[in-house]
């Protein structure tokens, strides 16, 4: 009669219980896996029922005969059991303490009350009860959390389903916001091909058991039974396992400092040590971190400050902020660090955007860290609206910051600062503002406020914020530099563009000054080639023969665009667009340089470098375009990384500084971002079913440094733009399955050095002038380590290494047929030369 498990009056049930933990990496080899099987005879009794009702119960389980074993049964005289009884294993107490019987009180099939002496091996103790007879969706709270369970009642079994995923716990856990599903992809990797647990329960015999204990409250039985027992949750309890002979966090950054000293940062094993040193980081005091920041030299500083603000503690954000002075311009190199960082974090919490709001209020020692600090509340605002925090009072108040400084900004040079702010944090209350900057604002305003609206998605990009874009191509209210212009083009193009937007577009081809004509032919046919999703409809207004013939698609000129495929497989791909917009006179007006990464329906943008140049016409006394007779001399680069914008760098600005930089003749690179990133960063607890504690940890970090520089000799009257990229990169994956006894463990890590290299070469002794793009990547190592392991507390061990490594070739990427034939005028092969590989 009852709806759930019922055991009959007077009777012991006998049953065996296993469980067994397999690590391997993913072949399911069985030579190759490591892990452990705990095996046990368990009793089972029913020592009350209530009276009032067969649905009440009291039972009883006792462990015994408790054996602990090898998985892999082949592992023989390397066995880390070999030679160990239970005891030995496990410990005397422990074990006593395990075998000592467990109480758990039932009411129609559902635990509601659970009692014992210790916590070990919690869920063989909930594992038997927990079923009903009858089919239906339920809630159930086990070892695991509050869980989402199906049964399937059928003639002579009961099928029960439980969502793992739906499991709440409290445990602690965090992982990357927006990082293109590579955290799912590696944690899919990791968990589902990697980890396999598995449980069996069965029943051996019955036979005469103890009588019924007589009362009608539970409590008043379990406190005759032993009034030592205690009441504890039926959710698996967090254990924490203390580590033995670890260094101290002094001993660990003394015996890897030199591998982050700034000539090694181009290697694994800097980001690998990086890796390892924020792990510590992560449980270490203010005062031990404060110390080591203190007596660091200062070329490792910067390094250290990466780490520090990189492991996201209460305890290492109270050290940074003890040891930086932002009123010191003695410094900035390491404020900047820290607020790159920041903007970087993997998890960010509302207490790190309080405290960059606080500096902002505060004064500055340099105009530039001000500036930064106010980008970067943009990438947290971002971030954090990203997990559910646009509510968060830091948030609400960094947004009225941002959308006040523009509505109302107290210094005009402030609000390319709040552009940037908003930039990054994309609020969508910000488009009617960027609207305004775009259509009204001057040069670099307008063009600020329009790359912006450029990172909006799809959805955002409304028909009132394009009828603004085209007035702003088709120069309706006023007339426009070209770089706003084609920016605004883009953003329509991109965003569900109508038919007659189309047309419109196409029908301007002809009509705009030389070199535009050429970008916006080369934006169309690149929509073309690489089936763009504006593709179909610039096929249909193709169709019509005023906007497909011969006159607008022979426009000559030295702009360009073409987007191309890094890397591609059916789920996922890589993606490198480049287009460059040049100025009448031959001089470079604009060359953005961007990398996108697609996963499913995910992206992530990379890596984006932008290098601006204006007013340069004088210097070889050329005519300026439309509306760009007035502009100051200036040129310099913008980048955005990993979806945060960063603060832009002025190569020079004005014809003076312009001058003194030409007559030093230094062509030395800037660097825009130097440093180390944590890019990838998961941290799970898992609860198994067998009571057992999975803990995962998956992290990616790089080293990473983008240069630019700008070339410009009138001798030779030939200018040249470099963009230098070099990254080195780490995911290592850990997984381990512990117990207070032993653990297994499975380690990954992939590491690879690569470099990227952007060169555009311009020759204006001549019109057309002669363009050459070169881009180029260096061959790249990748290494592949696998490592296996069973550790006892007692210190013995068992360990089993692999490792992979290739070569990915280097190459140069292609780009359009005419930049080809165009690099073979600007620099024509040698004779000696006539041998060598290139796509020129």
């Amino acid at each position: 009669h009852t709806t759930g498990l019922s055991l009959n009056n007077d009777r012991l049930y006998k049953l065996t219980y296993s469980t067994e933990v397999f690590l391997d990496g993913g072949k399911g080899k069985l030579q190759d896996v490591v892990g452990y099987r705990i095996s046990s005879n368990v009793d089972v009794v029913l020592l009350w029922r209530n009276p009032d009702g067969d649905d009440d119960q009291l039972i009883q389980i006792t462990v015994t005969d408790v054996k602990v074993e090898n998985v892999n049964q082949q592992r023989g005289e390397k066995s880390i059991f070999k030679g160990k009884n239970p005891p030995k294993i496990i410990g005397k107490a422990n074990l006593e303490a395990l075998q000592r019987p467990v109480l758990l009180h039932l009411i129609r099939g559902k635990v509601k009350g659970f009692w014992r002496f210790h916590i070990f091996l919690l869920q063989l103790a909930v594992f038997l009860p927990f079923m009903q007879l009858t089919s239906g969706k339920t809630d159930e709270e086990d070892v695991s959390g509050n869980c989402k369970v199906t049964y399937q009642a059928h003639q002579d079994k009961v099928i029960k389903i439980k969502a793992l995923d739906s499991c709440k716990i409290e445990r602690s856990a965090f992982t990357t916001q927006n990082q293109v599903g590579s955290n799912n992809y590696i944690l899919y990797r990791l968990i589902l091909n990697n980890r396999k647990i598995r449980q069996k329960l069965e029943l051996r015999t019955t036979e005469a058991g103890p009588r019924l204990k007589p009362g009608k409250q539970v409590a008043a039985v379990i406190k005759a039974v032993d009034s030592k027992y205690t009441a504890i949750p039926i959710v698996g309890q967090v254990f924490q396992s203390e580590c033995k002979r670890c260094p101290s966090l002094s001993e660990h950054w003394q015996s890897i400092r030199k591998h982050l000293e700034p000539d090694n940062l181009s290697n694994a094993e800097a980001v690998r040590n990086f890796l390892a040193f924020v792990q510590h980081l992560r449980t270490a005091k203010r005062e031990d971190i404060l110390q080591i920041l203190k007596t660091e030299k200062k070329e490792v500083l910067p390094q250290l400050v990466d780490a520090v603000t990189s492991a996201q503690t209460p305890a290492s954000l109270e050290a940074i902020l003890d040891f930086l002075d932002f009123k010191s311009d003695s410094s900035i190199v390491l404020q900047e660090r820290f607020l790159y960082a920041c903007g970087f974090a993997s998890h960010p919490d509302e207490e790190l955007l309080r405290t960059l709001i606080s500096k902002f209020k505060g004064s500055f020692a340099s105009n530039d860290i001000r500036e930064t600090v106010m980008i970067i509340i943009g990438a947290l605002v971002k971030k954090l609206c990203q997990n559910e925090g646009c509510k968060l009072k830091a948030v609400v108040e960094a947004k009225k910051l941002i959308l006040g400084g523009l509505e109302k900004p107290e210094k005009k040079e402030d609000t390319m600062m709040y552009l940037l702010a908003l930039k990054n944090a994309l609020l969508p209350e910000g488009i009617p503002l960027l609207l305004k900057y775009a259509e009204a604002g001057e040069g670099p305003i307008s063009h600020l406020a329009t790359t912006t609206l450029q990172r909006y998605d799809v959805p955002f990009i409304t028909d009132e914020v394009k009828k603004t874009l085209n007035r702003i191509y088709h120069q309706n209210r006023k007339v426009h530099e070209k770089t706003v212009r084609t920016t605004a083009a883009t953003v329509i193009l991109k965003n569900n563009p109508s038919y007659m937007e189309v047309k419109n577009i196409l029908l301007s081809i002809g009509e705009l000054p030389k070199e535009m004509n050429k970008y916006m032919l080369s934006i169309i046919q690149d929509i073309l080639r690489f089936e763009m999703p504006a593709s179909k409809m610039v096929r249909r207004v193709l169709k019509e023969m005023a906007t497909h013939n011969y006159d607008r698609f022979s426009k000559s000129g030295s702009s360009s665009a073409y987007t191309g495929y890094i890397e591609r497989s059916p789920r996922a791909a890589s993606t490198y667009s480049l287009d460059i917009l040049y100025s009448g006179s031959g001089i470079l007006r604009r060359s953005n340089l961007n990398i996108f990464q697609y996963i499913g329906k995910s992206d992530l943008h990379g890596s984006q470098v932008v290098l601006e140049a204006q007013g340069l016409e004088g210097l070889i006394a050329a005519t300026p375009d439309e509306g760009e007779e007035n502009l100051d001399s200036y040129a310099g680069m913008s980048a955005i990384l990993f979806d945060v914008q960063l603060r832009p760098v002025t190569f020079f600005n004005g014809y003076s500084d312009l001058m003194s930089k030409m007559l030093s003749a230094s062509s030395d690179p800037v660097s825009v971002v130097k440093g180390l990133i944590l890019l990838v960063d998961h941290s799970q607890e898992l609860q198994l079913q067998s009571g057992l504690k999975a803990n995962i940890e998956v992290q990616g970090g790089l080293a990473i440094d983008i240069s630019g520089a700008m070339e410009f000799s009138l001798w030779y009257r030939e200018s040249k733009t470099r963009v230098k990229n070099r990254v080195a990169v780490v995911i290592t994956g850990d997984i381990t399955v512990d117990s207070s006894f032993v653990k297994a463990g499975l380690e990954t890590r992939a590491e690879s050095e690569a470099g990227l290299e952007f060169i555009s070469t311009v020759q204006f002794s001549q019109y057309p002038f002669l363009v050459c793009m070169q881009m180029d990547r260096a061959e790249a190592p990748f290494r592949q380590y696998e490592t296996k392991y069973e550790r006892l507390s007692t210190g013995r061990g068992y360990v089993s290494q692999k490792r992979k490594e290739s070569l990915l070739a280097g190459c140069e990427f292609p780009l359009h047929q005419e930049n080809s034939e165009m690099c073979k005028m600007v620099f024509p092969p040698q004779p000696e030369d006539s041998s060598s590989g290139g796509w020129f």
